[in-house]
């Protein structure tokens, strides 16, 4: 099963980063390119622990549909969200968020599989998970610009953030 390991170092307070991490309106935004829309659960905010968010997205010529759960957060620190129903076998998304002086570390544990056994298995390690690092690294890249911006304002609820 291939797993994704991405460390980002955002210069920002971890509260800011674990909200921006797990707002839908900015994970739209970091996922334009793939015209990636939420269509059922939850659809704009924050999500929570216990609330699911249905994706519409157009991955490898085709519209994909992807429901995803928040099964497990530790404010500020964790969150884990794991997929409900959608292409893959399996899908399970850690998010860590450790403070350290004036920075947050954001690490990603992306653990996927795909259906079709042996043929998924060759997908996954010569295609597929070159092709979600990619996705990854493009949210984090969004996550740090909005975190170290001002650009959090327009996305978070204040007074969640200072």
């Amino acid at each position: 099963m291939p797993v994704i390991h991405l460390t980002t170092i955002i210069n920002a307070p971890a509260q800011r980063v674990f909200n921006l991490s797990r707002s839908i309106d900015l994970h739209k935004e970091s996922m334009a390119h793939t015209n990636e829309c939420a269509i059922a659960g939850k659809t704009n905010g924050l999500i929570e622990q216990g609330e699911w968010v249905t994706w519409e997205a157009r991955h490898l010529l085709k519209k994909r549909y992807l429901t995803v759960a928040i099964t497990h957060m530790q404010l500020y620190s964790l969150f884990i969200d794991e997929m409900q129903k959608g292409d893959f076998k399996m899908m399970r998304h850690e998010h860590y968020f450790d403070q350290k002086a004036e920075e947050t570390i954001m690490t990603d544990v992306f653990n996927f599989k795909s259906p079709y056994g042996v043929i998924g298995n060759i997908v996954d390690t010569f295609f597929l998970k070159y092709y979600m690092k990619q996705l990854l690294v493009k949210r984090n890249a969004t996550i740090k610009e909005y975190a170290e911006t001002e650009g959090w304002k327009s996305v978070l609820p204040t007074p969640l953030d200072t």
